[in-house]
């Protein structure tokens, strides 16, 4: 677990929430450390980060979601069994890494065929995510170099190239851990 702070205060902001749907990129706390986020649904918002983060191009990212029905956003869907294992693993810094043949959102499994999703413990996260729409959530670093714990530390990686800044303090949370959902409903550890 982390001690990760419920951040209502930012992600209430509505530049925030304005930012992100208005296709922007930003850097925030998320529930785990700080990410840097943009639409999911928008392949272009999604390669602008992978270009920011100069992040392997075969590595997907984590994506947010503000509820469970949002995966049908990706043409997931899950059996009875499947939904109770998330339902147990989701609101916690957990994400669940699922079956996700569909082509159309090859800009995003890039080639794996799978997703990860996590939906945060906080309810105020959550209602932002619904506001917005799943956001992908990579963490604010640029690849293979340490997460940043402050905005000071983002802006160093990222400078002015991103459109907002939600300054949280000092982050201290760790990434969240990561299971792989087989269509039987077994699960597997990927990083604990």
């Amino acid at each position: 677990m982390t001690n990760m702070k419920d951040y209502k205060y930012l992600w209430e902001a509505p530049n925030l929430t304005n930012t992100l749907k208005n296709d922007g990129v930003v850097v925030m706390p998320t529930d785990t450390l700080y990410g840097i986020v943009g639409q999911a649904l928008n392949s272009s918002v999604v390669q602008r980060i992978y270009k920011l983060r100069k992040r392997n191009p075969k590595k997907p990212c984590i994506i947010l979601v503000g509820d469970v029905n949002e995966l049908e956003k990706f043409k997931i869907k899950l059996s009875n069994k499947q939904k109770e294992i998330v339902e147990k693993y989701f609101f916690s810094p957990t994400s669940v890494i699922l079956d996700c043949p569909d082509e159309s959102f090859a800009y995003l499994h890039r080639g794996t065929k799978t997703l990860a999703f996590r939906l945060p413990a906080s309810p105020v996260l959550r209602d932002l995510l619904l506001k917005t729409g799943p956001l992908v959530a990579p963490s604010a670093n640029t690849e293979a170099l340490p997460p940043s714990k402050n905005i000071l530390e983002a802006k160093k990686y990222f400078g002015d190239s991103v459109d907002l800044y939600m300054d949280g303090g000092v982050v201290s949370g760790k990434a969240s851990r990561v299971i792989r959902l087989q269509s039987d409903g077994s699960i597997s550890i990927i990083r604990e």
